[in-house]
């Protein structure tokens, strides 16, 4: 078996599952975030009077972080008193952050959990060896009542990915390659596990880049077996006893694609869709009217650093406004501790309140009719960031920072080196 079945089987209390095979799972832990109020009232219309763990259950604002219009406001008061009323353990209300970082820094998430969440890229959470997937409000109205839910057995798609990247080149420039190359509905319900030397390498920041837009290949969920680093970061933040399960030796993925990145460029989701990907070389200096680094995507602390350091001393193009919202409250803490928030600003980016922001097109930066948007976040389809008459391109941060930099979209790699000859 594979470790996401292993998963799966322990969850069910059966010593082996197949694919294609229904199970009931025990879950580990559940989310819920502010789009979905719905789960109250779906629970209490099945029935349900108590929760089935109060500690195994959060729920997040962070999509109207804070509350944008009266209605949000109204179903941000709902879920408060819903928490209080069943003693919750968890609740990251609006001075928090994106449920999938929050999560991890609480210590919630570990190896071998099955946690589901009301948000699609629940996969993110594949980083650190768990099964992560999103739910609707009537399936986790079913977890919040019972604790348990089916699951189909997925096939698995092993992802490899060799090679080590030129300066200038990130993890979210992978994944797009990869959208790219695969396309968006490549892993409709499968899982991918994502393998190979890059991967080996990699800190928690880039792994969770790289599962949260498994999703936009349609993946029910990711994995990512963990290194020292993940190790590491879980030994900081979780009291919870784990097991890492092994993929059997003889276990056979039903595809296999192997990528070699030692000569990537950086990458651009172009608009509509987000496997419609090209080299940064091959697109036109397109006017940006604004800029964007943040969400579950692109705004950790790590992301924040890179466009540090394509903006530091310098100012954004008088045309373009660049925001920069910050994935948690302890990542915007450490940015300022860094300097990087104060450099940021200087440079002129606005800075806002953690939490998803214009990522879905609520607040806190939508853009106009005809206005172009340069983006760290996941999706381009018309009509996410604000009006459908805009134009989304999906980047790393550092691209989205280089184009803030210089007005219009940019190779990165020029600005790089633009800043080492100036040095």
């Amino acid at each position: 078996m594979h470790a996401i079945e292993k998963i799966l089987a322990k969850a069910a209390g059966k010593t082996k599952v197949e694919t294609g095979e229904v199970v009931n799972c025990k879950i580990d832990f559940a989310e819920i975030n502010d789009l979905y109020l719905q789960t109250i009232y779906s629970f209490y219309e099945m029935g349900g009077k108590k929760v089935w763990d109060n500690e195994k259950i959060a729920f997040v604002f962070d999509h109207y972080s804070p509350a944008p219009t009266i209605q949000t406001a109204q179903n941000h008061k709902e879920m408060r008193a819903f928490v209080k009323e069943q003693n919750l353990k968890y609740h990251f209300d609006i001075n928090k952050g994106v449920c999938h970082q929050v999560m991890p820094e609480a210590g919630v998430v570990w190896p071998g959990m099955i946690l589901v969440a009301t948000d699609s890229h629940t996969t993110t959470h594949g980083a650190f060896g768990a099964f992560g997937t999103g739910l609707g409000a009537t399936d986790m109205a079913t977890v919040l009542i019972s604790g348990e839910l089916w699951f189909r057995v997925p096939e698995i798609i092993n992802i490899e990915i060799n090679g080590k990247l030129h300066n200038g080149v990130y993890a979210k420039d992978v994944i797009l390659y990869i959208l790219g190359q695969l396309k968006a509905d490549a892993a409709v319900y499968k899982a991918i596990e994502f393998s190979g030397s890059y991967i080996d390498e990699l800190g928690v920041a880039e792994r969770m880049t790289i599962c949260n837009m498994a999703v936009e290949m349609g993946a029910k969920t990711s994995y990512i077996k963990p290194n020292d680093k993940v190790l590491k970061y879980l030994s900081e933040r979780t009291n919870h006893d784990f097991e890492i399960h092994e993929t059997d030796d003889d276990f056979e993925y039903s595809e296999t694609h192997v990528f070699d990145v030692s000569n990537l460029s950086p990458q651009l989701a172009v608009p509509h869709s987000v496997d419609n990907v090209y080299k940064i070389e091959d697109v036109k200096k397109i006017k940006v009217d604004q800029a964007f680094i943040g969400s579950c995507t692109g705004g950790r602390l790590e992301d924040i650093k890179e466009a540090y350091k394509i903006l530091n001393g310098k100012k954004i193009h008088p045309d373009t406004r660049l925001i920069v919202i910050p994935a948690s409250t302890e990542v915007y803490q450490n940015a300022i501790k860094h300097g990087y928030v104060q450099s940021l600003m200087e440079a002129g980016a606005t800075f806002t309140a953690p939490g998803c922001g214009p990522c879905l097109g609520t607040h806190a930066g939508l853009i106009a009719d005809k206005e172009v948007c340069i983006t760290a976040t996941n999706r381009n389809f018309p009509g996410r960031m604000g009006s459908t008459g805009a134009q989304i391109y999906l980047a790393s941060p550092a691209s989205v920072a280089a184009a803030a930099l210089k007005g219009h979209i940019t190779d990165v790699r020029e600005v790089i080196k633009e800043a080492e000859q100036n040095a």
